[in-house]
């Protein structure tokens, strides 16, 4: 085997304690929402420059409570960010640890590629008269293309 990007093993006390606290993460996180696609679409977002901007407006209403009317929900606002200032560096580094896990999961699938088509190619050259003329048919499979399916060519259209 020619490349080898990465060798890792998982004994099962290993996934037991992954489990484990994948399922204390997803109880701990009950209250986080899943948005639809629509949803996401029609959400007012904020970036960098609107975070300033809602931070410092909490700070302008905090200080001045009487301009709002009193169906305003300060302290929901407040609520909502302590929550974000509390989520942040914890969904940061999930986010480092779900890279790490697509890079892995990558690079054991191309690891897995590559060596599959080094099998298959000592496979087809070692292999011929040994009987495994079935097998190597069977692997060839992934690689033969289905006829072509070309359009019909288009009659021009008639000339006026």
């Amino acid at each position: 085997m020619s490349q080898n990007l990465i060798d890792l093993q998982l004994p099962a006390d290993a996934l037991n304690a992954i489990d484990e606290a994948l399922n204390t993460l997803e109880s701990a996180l009950i209250g986080l929402v899943a948005l639809t696609p629509d949803q996401r679409r029609q959400l007012t977002k904020m970036g960098d420059k609107s975070e300033a901007f809602c931070r410092q407006a909490l700070h302008v209403v905090n200080e001045n409570p009487g301009i709002l009317p009193r169906n305003f929900d300060l302290d929901g606002l407040r609520r909502d960010l302590a929550a974000l200032d509390a989520l942040r560096p914890r969904a940061v580094r999930l986010a480092r640890l779900n890279e790490r896990l697509q890079d892995s999961d990558m690079a054991l699938g191309s690891d897995l590629m590559s060596a599959a088509l080094e099998g298959y190619a000592f496979l087809k050259i070692a292999g011929k008269g040994e009987g495994l003329d079935a097998l190597r048919q069977m692997l060839s499979a992934r690689f033969n293309r289905g006829p072509n399916k070309t359009a019909a060519p288009e009659e021009p259209p008639p000339q006026i």
